[in-house]
């Protein structure tokens, strides 16, 4: 879709680490970034080959569970 697809927040957390950036090419199974969340760090993972279109957080942002963090294309 013109969109792109949304990859969100499994929960409530915090970003410890962005990966990407809009342009890269990523592979399904790609860290795109790091959540902590409840002391344990997540790795939020590409769910499909593509492009990043958007990342929506930057490091140190607090985001909610659904708050979408990247779109990819």
């Amino acid at each position: 879709s013109a969109e792109g697809t949304p990859v969100n927040a499994p929960m409530q957390g915090t970003i410890l680490d962005v990966k990407v950036k809009a342009g890269d090419n990523v592979k399904s199974g790609d860290t795109l970034l790091i959540l902590e969340a409840m002391k344990l760090e997540n790795e939020i993972k590409a769910p499909k080959d593509g492009k990043v279109l958007n990342v929506l957080v930057k490091k140190g942002d607090t985001v909610n569970a659904n708050d979408v963090l990247v779109t990819l294309g």
